[in-house]
């Protein structure tokens, strides 16, 4: 069987540097430059947000870009997307709340159609469907 080739679409990498203090690290992606860490309660500084709260925010950075260029294509001015997310831990497992709100009044066939999209953005579709994932550990030395 033939596979089609692999395309890479996003990259990062991360360096918790022995210097750093706690649980702090340092994200690169292309250019951009970006600070992870843990809150104080469980043992880190609170320098930034911490690897859950970056998850939940490119959900809602996809879903409001993603609204956006739908709404681009159809004509329809929908003024500022707020998109609030929280991620919540139950028995059995986890749940995201996802509430959007856009500022300009829609059409109830116009929201609707866009509660389907916001179901079918790239980081929603790929959190709904889990991910395989390859990890290898090395040292200096390998």
């Amino acid at each position: 069987m033939t596979y089609p080739s692999e395309m890479v679409i996003a990259r990062c990498n991360v360096v918790g540097a022995a210097g750093d203090p706690n649980y702090r690290q340092t994200m690169n992606s292309g250019r951009h430059a970006l600070v992870a860490d843990e809150r104080p309660s469980h043992g880190g500084a609170d320098a930034g947000p911490t690897p859950l709260e970056y998850l939940i925010a490119a959900l809602g950075a996809c879903t409001s870009i993603t609204l956006r260029m739908y709404a681009e294509r159809k004509g329809w001015n929908l003024g500022e997307i707020a998109v609030s997310l929280s991620l919540h831990k139950t028995q059995e497992g986890h749940r995201i709340e996802r509430r959007v709100k856009c500022s300009l009044p829609l059409a109830a066939e116009q929201q609707t159609r866009l509660a389907e999209i916001c179901e079918k953005t790239p980081v929603t579709l790929l959190v709904k469907s889990g991910v395989a994932m390859n990890t290898t550990v090395t040292t200096a030395q390998s």
